[in-house]
């Protein structure tokens, strides 16, 4: 097995080759003058079980481009097979017409994947996930809530503990989480949304007076709903907030937004590479999820299941 490496989140592909005590394939990433993407493979893969870890974070359609001349170079150098490991699926919320003449984004992303020439896909945390059946091709959607769930129980395994939905449609998630901490209770923030990036919240669903609140999501961008959601939460009565998300979006203003919000905290995987305001502030705290995906991979490569990870 080979560990192929974009641009996107070097320190992840890193940690993750480190893993599982194997180097990264001797390639390079660049840029001709004009910004085409050329990739070289300095090394044999012929016949090879190769993994290319690469995030669609921001620059979204740079970093696509990455994967997808990555895998094409694979797929003429004669791999046998080629997994694309991509930790943050970008476009994920583009999964469905949320109005008349709009896109299927996200169904258009897979399929390029797929025909670029990718054999597999691992992801982490999909936004939807009936996004699995975008791709024609093996899917793997591993979750970030074992993580996340020891950490809380590190940190607040002695506090009254209640997990909190930022909308209705995370409460699949919350209730996942909720399950993994001795099935803690479940609170839902009631919000209504009425253009991107912009929220409010109405209602609280569920009594959080004297709880120590975890917000659980799997994406934070702008910030305003889950900053939104921690005050609505603590004028309810919560004794504190903490959010833990699994992908770090982040963008515009958000870190400034959550430094002078009402979260204790905001916990965030290392799926996206962190700017330097991510990395600098006393409010945000990264887990790695290196273990989780490099586990994966191997249980891939060995043909053993997947999915047992998270019983």
């Amino acid at each position: 097995m080979k560990i192929m490496a974009g641009n996107s989140n070097l320190p992840l592909a890193r940690a993750i080759a480190g893993y599982l005590e194997q180097p990264l394939t001797d390639a390079s990433v660049r840029r001709f003058a004009d910004e085409e993407v050329f990739v070289e493979i300095h090394e044999n893969v012929r016949g090879e079980d190769v993994f290319v870890v690469q995030s669609t974070s921001y620059p979204a359609n740079d970093n696509l481009m990455e994967l997808l001349i990555c895998v094409d170079a694979l797929r003429r150098a004669s791999a046998r097979r080629i997994t694309a490991v991509i930790p943050y699926f970008g476009y994920a919320r583009q999964d469905r017409k949320p109005g008349p003449r709009t896109p299927i984004s996200a169904k258009l992303v897979a399929n390029l994947i797929t025909q670029a020439g990718a054999d597999r896909v691992l992801s982490v945390d999909l936004h939807a996930g009936q996004i699995q059946g975008f791709f024609d091709i093996p899917t793997d959607n591993l979750f970030g809530a074992p993580v996340m769930a020891a950490d809380i129980q590190a940190r607040y395994g002695d506090q009254s503990l209640m997990v909190v939905s930022p909308d209705v449609g995370g409460v699949v998630r919350a209730r996942a989480l909720a399950k993994r901490l001795d099935n803690a209770p479940l609170a839902i923030v009631d919000k209504r949304r009425d253009k991107p990036g912009q929220s409010e919240v109405m209602n609280i669903i569920g009594d959080v007076k004297g709880r120590a609140c975890i917000l659980i999501d799997d994406i934070i961008d702008s910030g305003g709903t889950l900053c939104n959601a921690a005050q609505a939460l603590m004028d309810a009565g919560a004794a504190s907030v903490t959010a833990y998300i699994t992908h770090g979006v982040l963008s515009g203003g958000a870190v400034a937004r959550v430094n002078g919000s009402a979260l204790k905290e905001l916990v965030i995987t290392d799926s996206i590479l962190g700017t330097e305001a991510t990395r600098e502030s006393d409010r945000i705290r990264i887990l790695t999820i290196a273990p989780l995906i490099g586990e994966a991979i191997r249980r891939i490569a060995d043909e053993s299941s997947v999915s047992s990870l998270f019983d």
